[in-house]
């Protein structure tokens, strides 16, 4: 009956339903592949958009349309809304899918895309407006009644009152940007005096990378596991987990493996953290693919919501593997107004599955490495999916992400998984640049990792 009502409601609704024909995709590197080879199973047209360093990148040969949209630097290419709407424009695109990073959870992109009578390919601006400040977003959280950490805002206070309100919540605390992301932003201080210094330079960064300093410190959980769980909510209030992700293996908080389901949960725990995720989506009046992620202690066995991503993940592969679903392909449906064709029960979790993000850098220094690649060979085998962007000859950039694949074993065992990616691992051959297989067939073999028994220390122990 509910299912009944909610088509009901959608056809009613259809000053909201568009049908999207043309795509402009407002990114690069394998996201932009990955979102190009949706759109033309589906039957939609696509437009690349690319800088003068990337116009032999596969996304751009491969599209119908590409429109150069200016020189190396992101700020004057892959950031320039003017130039990504008048490349909308003269192709006649009808919509905007911004992938992740870059303008993906921004603002004012997304309100201009509206303005110019494009369909943005995300959630409705109130959301991202809502979830884009990690404080705001705390405040949300605490209203719809999901577990956060204690904190305090910076900006406003004195250095005397910081420190004083700091030495309250006791060290050690991270320091975080309210408008940071994947991974950037954020300082971790356990000593009392480190925190205005490093509160003073993370306000630098924070300005030049995000335009925002606003601070916020919380307590630093000393052996958290992160967990984030996927959401999927279309524009008539349906809406689903599709389960959780463990992304706790990860270098200066940037995430390079992430698993499904998490080994630290128990079903109990899956459960509530699901459906707490569930509950803050319908709080804010979410309406697209997003992610809630929280620190799990595994001392307390209790969680903490962090923050909501507004956006495709990275690592959404992993989800997709294990219940076999395009989620790119349900975000594109949901733009276009239509009610979820299915409902929490029918979503089936089959096996585990691992990602490993391969990147461009030196293992040891961990120092980006661009340059030409030689010879690269991509693995394959039962349970192995690779996302990439590159190929034999292809010249890897120094403009941006230092991600140049990604490579997702899928088995119906945690341990199974495991050895099939050190399997794909040994296959991969990138020659011509450093790279960070050798880090991550470390990881895999580590006693603790394949124990389980592990937190987002985990790196620092193995490269000690």
């Amino acid at each position: 009956m509910k299912a009944l009502l909610n088509t009901i409601r959608f056809f009613l609704k259809s000053g909201n339903k568009v049908k999207i024909k043309k795509v402009l995709i407002a990114n690069r590197g394998e996201i932009a592949l990955r979102i190009l080879r949706t759109c033309k199973e589906m039957g939609i047209e696509t437009v690349s958009v690319h800088s003068t360093a990337d116009e032999e990148s596969l996304h751009v040969k491969l599209a119908d349309e590409s429109v150069c949209i200016g020189p190396p630097r992101s700020a004057k290419s892959y950031l320039n809304i003017p130039a990504l709407l008048s490349a909308a424009e003269i192709t006649n695109a009808d919509s905007i899918h911004p992938g992740f990073g870059f303008l993906s959870e921004n603002f004012e992109f997304a309100s201009s895309c509206k303005q110019w009578g494009l369909t943005f390919i995300g959630p409705n601006m109130d959301c991202i407006k809502k979830m884009g400040s990690k404080i705001q977003a705390k405040e949300m959280a605490k209203k719809a009644n999901i577990p956060i950490l204690e904190s305090l805002s910076v900006n406003g206070l004195s250095d005397k009152e910081v420190t004083q309100a700091v030495g309250e919540m006791t060290l050690p605390v991270l320091i975080k940007a309210s408008a940071g992301g994947g991974g950037r932003g954020m300082c971790r201080v356990d000593k009392i005096e480190d925190l205005i210094p490093q509160i003073r330079r993370l306000e630098e960064e924070a300005k030049a990378a995000f335009g925002d300093d606003t601070l916020f410190i919380e307590k630093y959980i000393t052996s958290p596991r992160h967990i984030e769980v996927q959401i999927l909510a279309d524009q008539h209030g349906n809406m689903v987990h599709l389960g959780e992700r463990d992304c706790t293996v990860q270098r200066r908080f940037q995430k390079i493996l992430e698993e499904s389901p998490s080994p630290i949960l128990d079903e109990k725990i899956r459960n509530q953290i699901c459906n707490s995720a569930v509950r803050l989506a319908q709080y804010v009046g979410y309406d697209s693919v997003g992610t809630v992620e929280y620190l799990f202690d595994q001392n307390t066995r209790k969680f903490y919501f962090m923050e909501m991503n507004t956006r495709i993940q990275v690592e959404h592969p992993v989800t997709e593997q294990r219940i076999g679903l395009d989620l790119i392909a349900e975000q594109i449906k949901v733009a276009e107004g239509r009610p979820l064709d299915l409902k929490q029960s029918d979503i089936q979790f089959n096996g585990h599955c691992i990602e490993c993000r391969i990147n461009a850098e030196n293992p040891k220094t961990f120092a980006p490495s661009p340059g030409q690649i030689i010879h690269y060979y991509r693995p394959g085998g039962i349970g192995i999916r690779v996302d990439d962007f590159i190929y034999s000859g292809y010249m890897v950039s120094p403009y941006y992400d230092s991600m140049v694949a990604k490579i997702i074993s899928h088995a119906p065992t945690r341990s199974k998984c495991i050895e099939r990616m050190k399997r794909a691992l040994k296959e991969t051959i990138i020659d011509g640049i450093h790279h960070n297989i050798s880090l991550h067939l470390k990881i895999l073999s580590d006693t603790n990792f394949k124990g389980n028994n592990y937190s987002t220390n985990l790196l620092d122990q193995i490269l000690r």
